[in-house]
């Protein structure tokens, strides 16, 4: 989840996948209890959308599965992008069957420019009228400057957030960030608590399909949603569905070649451990088109 581009889809199959899923949803644990809720616990889920080209296909999706709020790829200057429309249908959609969208956008050179960010993605997004609120997923940690100038890019990861919340015009800011970030220092702090600090809430990408032990989901986790608690700021535990690889460092990230009733039996117990936290708020899944993919 690093760059503006939209991925590779595989919405071509959600068709018949969300007609599958709709037979079977209200067999899956938490997932019935999940439609038209929000709030605490596994009752409010999010879903990345980076392919947005079959909005009817992506709301179906949405609510055969339980999901309340949409973060879908908005490109710069939408409003003169033939994805408009595209865009324009989802929301409608969305809206109708009770699911927010939030636009989402993010890359890790936003860091190295972030008025361009928001002169030509922030605002035009905004102006649509469209999204409810905004969600970014930067990532400047997957570039070389991470490792030889990393004090100067957590400076610039940080200015290009004060300049998105400045600029939001009160409409509410999240944004994507690794579990791992407790271990950098920021400001005295720690970066993810800096992060936290300017944001409405985060998605940690908490990413295994195994939700106990030293290297389970909550484990991973943990850390992120006490820095929650202390800053009174909702975090969603994000999970994958996409294909990584075949490595056993990439498979255990992402509930690929995984049911969705195996992930659900993941899930709840990660919804058991947090279940009475203040700052757990639910999954987010990634993405659209490897949720679609998967079957019962």
């Amino acid at each position: 989840m690093s760059t503006i581009s939209l991925r590779p889809s595989a919405l071509g199959r959600f068709v018949a996948v969300v007609l599958l899923f709709a037979a079977t949803v209200v067999a899956l644990p938490g997932v019935a209890r999940a439609a038209g809720s929000s709030g605490n616990g596994s009752t409010d889920r999010a879903m990345w959308v980076w392919d947005t080209t079959d909005p009817g296909a992506i709301v179906d999706l949405a609510v055969a599965t339980g999901i309340t709020r949409l973060y879908a790829a908005v490109p710069p200057n939408v409003g003169t992008s033939p994805q408009l429309g595209d865009l324009t249908e989802l929301v409608r959609q969305a809206t109708a069957a009770g699911i927010r969208v939030d636009a989402l956008g993010g890359d890790p050179g936003w860091v190295d420019n972030p008025t361009w960010v928001v002169t030509n993605w922030l605002r035009p997004a905004l102006a649509t009228g469209l999204f409810t609120g905004v969600h970014v997923d930067i990532e400047p940690y997957s570039t070389k400057a991470w490792s030889t100038k990393r004090a100067t890019v957590v400076k610039r990861w940080l200015t290009t957030m004060d300049t998105l919340r400045a600029n939001t015009g009160g409409a509410p800011l999240e944004a994507d960030i690794p579990f791992w970030l407790d271990q950098v220092p920021a400001n005295g702090s720690t970066l993810d608590r800096e992060l936290m600090r300017r944001t409405d809430g985060v998605a940690v990408m908490a990413y295994r399909n195994t939700a106990d032990g030293p290297d389970g989901t909550i484990a991973l986790s943990a850390k992120v949603i006490r820095a929650g608690e202390d800053l009174g700021v909702p975090v969603r535990i994000g999970q994958e569905a996409t294909y990584l690889g075949d490595a056993p460092t990439e498979t255990k990230q992402t509930f690929y070649g995984h049911t969705r009733s195996a992930m659900e039996v993941q899930l709840s117990l990660v919804a058991d451990a947090y279940a009475g936290s203040p700052a757990f708020a639910g999954f987010a899944i990634h993405d659209a088109a490897g949720y679609a993919a998967m079957t019962p």
